[in-house]
């Protein structure tokens, strides 16, 4: 029950004051109380806008930073939700869940797919299979096939771009992953 329920339910309520909530119930219309709010609110930063006019001038008001900032609260609210909790927060990405299997072959991985940019990852793959019989398994064929996207991309990046003081070798990202 809501409270305006439960205190018409309640036998200590008398009837006029009974009668009176009742009328005020009906009277309730969230709308027009919601454009009474804002016509207020504006009447309320029209107010302040022309106090602020007469008692700080503009060459004063921009000096002091804080006062930027409450100047700026003043329309807020007509922009709608801007606090930093009402907006979803982006998700982390998600980092490496176990040790790098390709940890100990990526410079050698890296030197032959820049000997041979259009090799594949299957191809790479069968060729560590190869040196190393039995340490690589073929469910590895995506993590290097991953590898060579991102080598792929900087290629792309540095033919277009030029190469700009990069390098060839591989480097760890922020997670410390060696691409």
């Amino acid at each position: 029950m809501t409270p305006c329920d439960r205190r018409l339910s309640d036998a200590r309520v008398t009837e006029t004051t009974r009668e009176r909530i009742l009328a005020l119930r009906a009277d309730l219309d969230p709308v027009r109380l919601l454009a009474e709010i804002r016509s207020a609110q504006q009447a309320l930063v029209t107010l302040a806008d022309a106090e602020d006019a007469t008692r700080i001038g503009a060459s004063e008001r921009a000096r002091v930073p804080i006062e930027e900032f409450v100047s700026g609260l003043r329309t807020a609210w007509q922009e709608g939700e801007i606090r930093p909790t009402s907006k979803a927060k982006p998700k982390a990405k998600r980092g490496r869940r176990r040790p790098d299997p390709l940890a100990a072959v990526t410079n050698e991985l890296r030197a032959w797919f820049e000997a041979d940019p259009a090799s594949t990852g299957r191809q790479l793959l069968e060729r560590l299979q190869e040196l190393y019989p039995g340490r690589y398994p073929d469910g590895l064929v995506r993590t290097v096939q991953r590898r060579l996207k991102i080598w792929r991309s900087e290629l792309a990046r540095a033919l277009v771009f030029g190469r700009m003081g990069q390098t060839t070798e591989a480097k760890p990202d922020r997670a410390g992953r060696i691409p």
